[in-house]
């Protein structure tokens, strides 16, 4: 197996961003998008009788112009085109976003086992989340929450009134907008449960830091092939990831815990979100050990990093 040339993928896009505006949050979602991004449908945790694949639905949340949310997934976008990953226009129609969907279909041969399957894989980065969604859009937003669970196959029909398929489902996205923009754009019904129940809002109010000369050094731009070198080596990833003993145990205390005790959030509208609250955790385990290792293997470092990371953004 390859080694890495970084002792930890994140912990790198992080020093690589250091000297720029955007908050410690939106650095840090941005870059577990793009390892997201780059690990596809090609890698899979089955959790008892739940299959689990590294797709996030990101939304960095922040006032107009004042915490660099654009500026912050700019580095991630450079590094996607740069790995050839298979990215969704902007302003699009519901249509062309099947199509593309559709489109992005691929085969793999899983290293596990041997077998061959087709994925389609679509990683959905917007700047501006509410143009992409438009105004109350419910058709496509209840196939962003169709899709979020990454369906062996997707059936929908086409203005001809004819049917199409689409197989091993796997979206990806990550974008940005205002408190304002997200009020006016979302329906009554998308907030609490459907959509928002699977988004992972990342909210800042301010940038992290002024910064008048946001130039990369020398050691900037050696990291930055590092993280190349590292994304080539977490786009190879394939196959089933395992679970150690002491993560089984970490995760049965803390989910027992979390049955328990009182929730994070008192707001009802937060009911849906809390219900697939241990899915978003483990689905950042599987990226936080892709940070680090091509080994598929999630241990308690890994479970206590994600859980870290889920808190610190809640």
């Amino acid at each position: 197996m390859s080694s890495r040339a970084l002792k930890d993928w994140l912990e790198g896009y992080l020093k690589y961003t250091d000297n720029s505006e955007p908050p410690y949050t939106y650095r840090l979602w941005t870059g577990i998008s793009v390892i997201a991004a780059c690990m596809k449908r090609k890698c899979v945790l089955n959790w008892g009788t739940i299959t689990l694949y590294p797709n996030m639905y990101i939304v960095l949340v922040g006032p107009s112009g004042k915490c660099r949310k654009g500026t912050a997934m700019n580095p991630g976008m450079k590094l996607l085109r740069e790995m050839g990953i298979k990215i969704a226009a902007e302003s699009i129609t519901r249509e062309a976003l099947i199509r593309e969907l559709k489109q992005s279909n691929d085969t793999q041969v899983d290293v596990t086992s041997g077998d061959m399957f087709l994925h389609a894989s679509l990683t959905i980065f917007s700047q501006e989340l509410t143009v992409f969604l438009g105004y109350n859009n419910q058709a496509l937003m209840s196939d962003l929450t169709d899709w979020f669970d990454c369906r062996d196959s997707w059936t929908y029909r086409t203005k001809n009134m004819g049917t199409d398929e689409i197989i091993g489902v796997w979206v990806n996205l990550i974008g940005a907008t205002t408190p304002e923009l997200l009020q006016t754009t979302l329906p009554t019904d998308a907030i609490g449960g459907g959509l928002t129940s699977r988004m992972i809002f990342v909210f800042e109010q301010k940038k992290g830091k002024i910064v008048p000369n946001p130039f990369l050094t020398k050691e900037d731009l050696e990291v930055y092939q590092d993280l190349i070198r590292d994304l080539e080596r977490i786009c190879m990833m394939s196959g089933e990831f395992q679970v150690t003993e002491d993560f089984i145990e970490r995760y049965i205390e803390w989910y027992i815990d979390y049955s328990t005790s009182d929730p994070p959030f008192e707001d009802y509208r937060f009911a849906g979100y809390l219900e697939r609250r241990p899915t978003h955790l483990l689905k950042l385990c599987m990226i936080v050990s892709a940070s680090h290792t091509s080994s598929r293997v999630i241990n308690r470092v890994d479970f206590e990093r994600a859980l870290m990371i889920l808190e610190l953004t809640e």
